[in-house]
């Protein structure tokens, strides 16, 4: 799968920065006011989170990989 480095740069921000944050405020939030579904939210963050580092993971190998 090739992609352009700026939307490589965008996804890698999301999966690094985005999606952690966004799992860890729901989570805390779900905690003090009692939001629903606090573990399933959480839970579909991080599955979505680490689907995504693997694609970016496998990307950059391809990348670097020397033929």
């Amino acid at each position: 799968m090739k992609m352009s480095n700026k939307a490589y740069d965008i996804l890698k921000w999301i999966a690094m920065y985005l999606l952690p944050a966004m799992g860890t405020l729901y989570f805390a939030l779900a905690s003090i006011w009692g939001l629903p579904y606090g573990e399933q939210v959480v839970g579909t963050i991080t599955a979505l989170d680490t689907f995504l580092g693997v694609l970016l993971g496998i990307s950059t190998a391809r990348y670097n990989r020397i033929d």
